[in-house]
Formats: structure tokens, sequence, C-alpha cells
């Protein structure tokens, strides 16, 4: 992905953008038709699996058979392939990967301040910068069909989601560098999703919550006292004893991670001690990857930090775009947050471990929260989905050329309409892959556990 923006002209990079359009038409980006040499779904999350703990693996059939929603989360893969078999602008930004509605949501800044943003960044690449708006979009329009709102409803919130995102866009597009990456959106903006009392209490509730969910508020969870020694509680398969071998090996890369910290928090680092360390199932997707939780001691015994060890691999999207500038899985998902989001966790690191398999470290919990999208009434999804379109773009603005975008988005709605059209279809080809899976589960194809 190009940096270099400085030397073109605000008129010239308008002008690259709005000759985008010329490869793909705005209304290029409706519709979807499944191409006739399109992989089988469950065969793209099999091959997924064949790298992956394979004990886990049912866990994860399990979890994404519950709804098309919770496929579609699980599925970043299969839309990755879909959208790389359309033409596409070539406006190319740092990617989330994998930006569906329920991944962005509240996290602390260094600073304290809650904020919300994207939070998940484990398939972060270089690519056009249409492929995130889409599965953000594809996720709004399954959510509303799943919260049981028409068709009509569903399509008004995927296209209010495209809209935010063009006319955010067009926003940044006329500041300067440093007030675009200064941008945030503070979580009070959660407060203007509410539209009756009750909704109010709910978001006020939603934040308390992510404002207590610390490591000392993990501690209770997570840990219980084991003759006079604080543990973590085993609760298996989501949370297991890392065992003697795994456990000499996170010991081994706590201690090369911090090398890849800035001075200052190496320093803040070298002021705990580990104490213990388990084997965590996370997410829906990355059940199956290698991931452990490490609990560390500060200043005391009551002074207390989780950090979360989780394996990074290619990005889906590796296969279907150019060679990014990362040759390290890690660094690549490290580099990627810490450009995407408006601010990233002082923990954010990366290293090498067993097997040379790739890890990046940061806090297991930082005051993080998501909204209830299975709670929301169609204009509370609509507002919600616009808060995502305005962050995608906040996120897209920081790496990307905003100038560009704005210009092939331009003013008039024909970028909206077109993906909201999209994501209705792409939600169609959801609900055939989702039951998909459920008959490779009732054929004994793939073993699903019970919900977990």
């Amino acid at each position: 992905m190009s940096t270099s923006l400085a030397p073109a002209a605000p008129a010239d990079r308008a002008q690259r953008g709005r000759a985008a359009r010329k490869r793909v038409p705005r209304s290029g980006h409706a519709g979807w038709l499944a191409p006739v040499d399109r992989a089988d779904p469950v065969a793209v999350l099999e091959r997924q699996g064949r790298d992956r703990l394979s004990e886990l693996l049912p866990i994860r059939y399990g979890r994404m058979a519950g709804s098309p929603l919770a496929f579609l989360r699980g599925a970043a893969a299969v839309m990755a392939a879909d959208l790389a078999s359309r033409p596409h602008t070539g406006l190319t930004v740092q990617l989330c990967g994998d930006a569906h509605l329920l991944n962005f949501g509240l996290y602390a800044s260094p600073e304290r301040r809650l904020l919300f943003d994207l939070n998940d960044f484990d398939e972060t690449f270089p690519g056009p910068f249409e492929w995130d708006v889409q599965r953000l979009a594809a996720s709004v329009a399954v959510a509303a069909r799943e919260n049981g709102h028409a068709d009509d409803k569903a399509r008004r919130a995927a296209m209010a989601a495209a809209a935010a995102y063009r006319t955010a866009m067009g926003r940044l597009a006329g500041r300067g560098e440093l007030e675009v990456w200064y941008e945030r959106i503070d979580a009070d903006s959660l407060r203007a999703l509410a539209r009756s009392a009750r909704r109010r209490r709910q978001v006020a509730a939603s934040l308390t919550r992510a404002r207590r969910r610390t490591s000392l508020h993990a501690v209770g969870k997570l840990t219980e006292v084991v003759d006079g020694r604080r543990r973590i509680v085993h609760d298996p398969p989501l949370l297991e004893s890392a065992g003697v071998s795994d456990m000499a090996a996170v010991r081994k890369m706590f201690s090369d991670y911090r090398s890849t910290l800035s001075e200052e928090r190496r320093l803040l680092l070298d002021r705990y001690r580990f104490v213990d360390a388990a084997r965590k199932v996370v997410g829906v997707g990355s059940v199956g990857m290698r991931c452990f939780v490490v609990l560390l001691a500060g200043r005391d015994t009551d002074d207390l930090l989780f950090l979360q060890i989780k394996e990074a691999r290619n990005s889906v999207l590796e296969e279907h775009l150019p060679h990014g500038p990362y040759v390290h899985p890690g660094h690549r998902v490290v580099a990627g947050q810490r450009l995407t989001q408006a601010a990233s966790d002082i923990f954010l690191g990366w290293m090498s471990g067993p097997q040379g398999r790739a890890f990046y470290w940061r806090q297991l919990r930082d005051m993080k929260g998501s909204a209830d999208v299975a709670g929301m009434s169609p204009s509370e999804l609509l507002a919600y989905a616009r808060l995502c379109g305005t962050a995608l773009a906040r996120a897209h603005a920081r790496s990307g050329d905003r100038i560009a975008i704005a210009a092939y988005l331009g003013d008039a709605d024909t970028f909206d309409r077109a993906v909201a059209d999209f994501a209705l279809a792409y939600a169609d080809q959801t609900a055939d892959d989702h039951a998909a899976l459920g008959a490779a589960i009732a054929a004994g194809v793939v073993r699903a556990a019970p919900h977990v």
C-alpha cells in the first residue's frame, strides 16, 4: 500500500478517485451472483482448520451453526474469496478484513477515555476500501433479518452504513493530516442510538459495564486462590491448563515479546512478574487458533494484569491481493491495528513461538464492550449502522487516500444504494451457506459441539 500521498495535489488525488469509476462504476457494486466455480463454503472452512487445534474445531462449527450472523462472523475467508471474484476500485486502504458490525465496540485509550472503534484486526491487510464497506453492510442486513426486520428495513440499515461511510469520508477529505489522525469517536456517541427511556438505560448500563471490564474485574471471574497462590480457574474446554510444555513455551514467548514494545513500555512490563497461564477459546472464526491468557502480578499480589497471547496466521485476504509490507503475521496484526485504530493498547506486541508460529499480545480486557445488536429495533440498528460506517471511514482515512475515495464516492447516493443492494443479496448467500454448514453437520461431514 502506497504511503506517499503528500506530493500529489488534492485536485490530482480527486481526479484519481473519479478515474476509478471507469474500472468499477459506483452502481457496479450492486447485486451478488455466485460464480459457477465458487468454492464450497464448508470446504473453505475445513481447509482453514487443517492447522488448527482439531479438538476445538467442533466448538467453532457449533458456534457458526447457531445462526446466519454467527456463520458470517466465522466465514471471513468465504466472503474474502467472494469479494475477490468481483472487479474492485484499486483505491487501497489498510482493511480491517473482517469489518462486520460485531467487530466494532468500546475500548479504553491509553489516556483511559472510552472510545468506539473497530476492535478486531486478525485479518487486517491492504486492499480496496469497498471490501470492508460491503462486509459491514452485509452483516447489517443479516442482523436485521435475524431481528425479524422486514427487508425494506434491512435495506435501509445497510444503506445507512454505506451513506455514513461516504459522508464521513467526504468530511475527512477536507481536513488536514493531523486533524484526521487525531479524529476519534467518543463512547458517548452510543447514547444517540437510544430512542426510548428503556434503551437509554441499557446503553448507560453498557457503558458502565465496559468501564468495569478491566484486568482487576477479570481477576474476580477467572482466578482463584489455591494453597495461598493466585491461579487461573479452569473451565474446560474454554479455559484449560496450559500444561507443562505450553507453560514453558508461554514463558519464553513472554520474554521475547517485550522486545517489540517501546522502551518505556518495556520498563512498565518489567515491573510485572509471571504468575500463571492457561489456554483460552475465543471468538467464532478464531476458534482452534492457539490462544493463551497470562496472569501477571505487579507491585503486590493485588496488583494484577491479564494479557492475551493469540496465534496470528496469514490474513484471509492475502491469497487474493498483492503482497503486503509485513512478513511476520503478528507484526501485520499489530501494525494494522496501530495504523487503523484511533488509539491502541499499550501492550500490543508480537513475536514467534514454538515451530515458528506467529503470535501477538494485548491486554485481555481493557474496558471492552459491545452493543446488544440482537435487541435492536429497526431505528436503533439503522443508527448503529451509521455509527459503524462513520468509524470505518475514520479508520480508512488514516491509511488510504481519503481525497481519492471521497471523489470516487461523490455526493449522490449511488454507491450507498448499490452497496445496500449487494448486502441484501449477500444476506441470501449467507443464509444458503449457513444451511450448507447445517447439512454438513447433519451428514457427519464435520462435527459440531453444542454451543458453548
